[in-house]
């Protein structure tokens, strides 16, 4: 269960905007949530990634803070991305319907972009960083081997895996918590098909 008082990545993601997504129906009813983030310093070209999974009821799957080889800040943003998507691949059914929270804007637009391409929607022209291409690859892939995929924006100071990427060496001991296979209860019943879930500013604090 999620430790108490510390704020769940499902509570994060309900009270976000989520670009291009106003609906359709079940977008709120996640199964899983991934928040990533990356980072480059200018300085001395440290780069580096976080990436927090939890269950709907805020049970923590895997964390992780890594250095890596990113040129630029995109190019971490993406690869972070990529890589907790290939993690909550390997945890999680193909059915499963994925919250991922980043505070890159444009990233979580070209992500819901793609989702609602896939879903059939079609909201628009998707844009990505030249250097980041084949992680976008990666992503998309993922996006369209899960049942369902929406991105909110979330603030990078209420990102949990912001200091991870900053600060991979000081946050390592996360990359040695045990493996979790955690499968989530079954959801509540969802909105009627056909009609947009309530607005987040309406909805109780249990839905």
């Amino acid at each position: 269960m999620a430790a108490y008082g510390r704020r769940s990545l499902r509570d994060r993601f309900d009270s976000a905007p989520t670009p291009h997504v106003a609906h359709p129906p079940r977008t709120h009813h996640r199964d899983f949530y991934v928040a990533t983030d990356g980072s480059y310093h200018l300085h001395d070209h440290r780069a580096g990634m976080g990436v927090v999974i939890e269950t709907r009821d805020g049970t923590r799957v895997a964390r992780f803070a890594l250095p890596t080889t990113a040129t630029d800040n995109n190019v971490a943003e993406y690869q972070a991305l990529h890589f907790g998507l290939d993690v909550l691949a390997a945890r999680a059914p193909s059915t499963a319907r994925i919250g991922v929270l980043t505070d890159h804007d444009s990233l979580a637009t070209n992500v819901n972009s793609a989702a609602l391409t896939h879903d059939g929607w079609g909201p628009g022209e998707i844009r990505v960083p030249l250097a980041s291409q084949n992680h976008w690859r990666g992503i998309r892939a993922r996006i369209a081997g899960f049942g369902e995929l929406r991105a909110a924006v979330i603030d990078g100071t209420d990102n949990p895996a912001h200091p991870l990427a900053n600060s991979p060496k000081e946050y390592a001991h996360v990359n040695r918590e045990p493996d979790r296979c955690v499968r989530p209860e079954t959801p509540p019943v969802s909105s009627t098909p056909g009609v947009p879930p309530p607005s987040r500013a309406d909805r109780h604090a249990s839905d």
